[in-house]
């Protein structure tokens, strides 16, 4: 497979000033992976007692403190679940954030797995709701707000991540025509 490696100099260039499309869209990705951060050290805060509560929404069905305490969500790893949820954000900014602004034809695998990571994030954050209501009768407020991050994440990389596919189809194609 041919990788496209920029130089440092020109992949800043790229990353701070192109206006791609795929560039616009990958810096949404990039800003709603900071929110979905914030959220998790939020929820680490008060799950590690720095922070005392966690304030709501007036909307009925979220408590985030009933939640963000309950077994449910020290269940993994012999941890709070928060810092998983920024870890994982943080793997999804990464991959936002790989490779320059034409890498769906440079280096095709990027935008695939960044949006296979959207549409796992998506997934595992649904799931996690539907723990959340079904052992708590209640969401947490800010891991419903990484969810809608998450979402909206899968939706900015299909574009690049179809048009990626395709450049890899075109590539095998032609090497089959070589034959």
């Amino acid at each position: 497979m041919n990788i496209t490696e920029l130089s440092p100099t020109q992949l800043s260039e790229e990353m701070r000033t192109s206006n791609h499309p795929d560039m616009v869209r990958r810096r949404w990705i990039i800003g709603l992976s900071m929110v979905g951060s914030t959220m998790a050290q939020v929820v680490s805060m008060y799950q590690t007692g720095i922070l005392k509560g966690l304030p709501d929404p007036p909307v009925p069905g979220f408590d985030s403190d009933r939640v963000d305490a309950s077994e449910y969500a020290y269940s993994r790893l012999q941890t709070a679940d928060g810092f998983m949820m920024l870890a994982n954000y943080a793997i999804t900014g990464w991959l936002a954030g790989a490779g320059g602004a034409n890498r769906a034809e440079q280096n095709p695998l990027l935008p695939i797995a960044m949006s296979a990571k959207t549409m796992i994030d998506t997934v595992a954050s649904l799931e996690l709701a539907r723990e959340e209501w079904s052992e708590n009768k209640a969401f947490c407020a800010y891991c419903q707000v990484a969810t809608l991050c998450s979402a909206a994440s899968v939706v900015l990389s299909l574009p690049e991540a179809m048009r990626a596919a395709q450049v890899l189809l075109d590539r095998n194609e032609a090497k089959k025509s070589n034959l």
